[in-house]
């Protein structure tokens, strides 16, 4: 992205937040660094909502919008902390780089922010969220309530900003879509990869290596979330991340795994046989649950509600699981009683973006929301059979999910993971040719 349209782009964000706000102060922290043990810190990831208004990676920072301007705190230049952990911009040349009307050292926020509330109607701020900033917020109240005498007032309203935002980001515009189809493109690489890396008697946590090589290859800063590699049984635990197990001549492995591209996720589910060849209860299974991503892939596109994709896949997998004699009775009383659900315990998507499951609600006063150009979302119908007396043996152990990223648009949808195979030939031919 060029530096015009960088700052064009974060500065749009800003003035759309501050025309839904009409009036008040808005503050916005990033997210604060986290020790992962002693003086270790885990990787820094900024926060999303501060990134998607800013584009400003380093920590200790906060953006607060006022009066039609927006000010940026963050470190000030640092000589001898440089030398240690590396280049920071620095007020001054922050304030040019993104855009920003005004920009000061972070160590003056507690200082300015009493100021910049005075005679404010109301303060966005995300109450609940960082139990520090709140502390500090109450702080800067109380202060610019102690000069009531003086004539000044402060907010006497609070409105969790998240809730403006949340909107904002549910819409995806056309660099955050580029930005994801990237992603995707990274992560279906990397499950083509783990295909061919396969074999029996590898360990799972080989092929996970596999995955993270090619995200970071490919320019991916982090895993979007821990991957799954799960073999055999373990395809029935939903969030199984040990990864630590041997994979057996005649196991079904299913891997989830995404990458994280500058700051935005992929999500890809992939089931495949480890030694290359679905055997006859395998394909039936999986031929199953792939039917019924296709169905709810087909009821993506703007205008039907959230909630269709995953009624049409989970009609199709009912009707399934009563062929295959792991449930009895009729279609509508497995749908209406939920039998189902012993086998189908999960949602069939969610939102997708700047966090793996963004920002954004799923129901508006208790109805499903409505689909809308430039929304994205998972599609990622499962089946997980867990051994058990009344389960036919051959099905005992399969676990099948098949996910895949998605693009709302005014007909259809746009499937921006498709390069990772899921025709059972392709992935067959793909691990045969390895």
């Amino acid at each position: 992205m060029k530096p015009a349209d960088h700052l064009s782009l974060y500065a749009t964000r800003r003035n759309r937040l501050a025309a839904l706000m009409g009036e008040g102060v808005a503050v916005i922290a990033t997210a604060p660094e986290k020790l992962r043990n002693r003086d270790s810190h885990y990787p820094y990831r900024f926060d999303s909502y501060f990134y998607y208004l800013t584009g400003f990676i380093e920590p200790e920072a906060a953006l607060v919008l006022v009066g039609g301007k927006s000010l940026l705190f963050c470190r000030k230049r640092d000589v001898e902390r440089e030398v240690w952990d590396g280049f920071r911009y620095g007020p001054e040349a922050a304030r040019e780089r993104f855009g920003f009307e005004e920009a000061h050292p972070i160590g003056e926020l507690d200082e300015l922010m009493p100021t910049l509330l005075e005679n404010q109607p109301v303060l966005y701020y995300p109450v609940g969220a960082e139990a520090e900033w709140d502390t500090r917020v109450m702080r800067w109240l109380h202060a610019v309530r102690a000069r009531a005498r003086t004539g000044v007032a402060a907010p006497e309203r609070l409105h969790n900003v998240y809730a403006l935002l949340d909107d904002m980001r549910l819409i995806k515009d056309a660099h955050e879509l580029g930005v994801m189809r990237r992603a995707g493109r990274v992560a279906a690489a990397a499950h083509r990869r783990a295909m061919q890396a396969a074999r029996p008697g590898r360990m799972e946590y080989e092929l996970e290596a596999e995955l993270l090589h090619e995200f970071r290859r490919n320019g991916a800063q982090f895993p979007a979330y821990s991957p799954i590699v799960a073999a055999g049984a373990h395809s029935c635990v939903l969030h199984y991340v040990a990864n630590d197990a041997r994979m057996s001549d005649g196991d079904l492995l299913l891997i989830d795994a995404g990458c994280e591209l500058d700051g935005y996720a992929s999500d890809i589910t992939r089931t495949f046989p480890v030694n290359g060849h679905f055997s006859g209860p395998q394909r039936a299974v999986y031929d199953l649950v792939l039917a019924a991503q296709r169905a709810a892939i087909d009821k993506v596109r703007a205008g039907n509600g959230w909630n269709e994709p995953h009624d049409a896949a989970v009609r199709l997998l009912a009707q399934g699981m009563l062929d295959l004699k792991l449930l009895s009775g009729s279609l509508d009383e497995v749908l209406e009683k939920e039998t189902y659900k012993r086998f189908y315990m999960h949602r069939t998507g969610h939102w997708l973006g700047l966090d793996v499951h963004d920002a954004g609600e799923y129901k508006r006063s208790g109805n499903w929301r409505t689909l809308a150009a430039g929304m994205a979302l998972t599609v990622e119908p499962g089946l997980y059979i867990r051994a058990a007396d009344d389960v036919p043996e051959p099905l005992r152990g399969i676990g099948v999910r098949i996910e895949d990223d998605v693009v709302v648009a005014e007909t259809g949808c746009e499937v921006i993971t498709a390069e990772a195979p899921k025709l059972p030939e392709d992935i067959e031919a793909l691990m045969r040719d390895a």
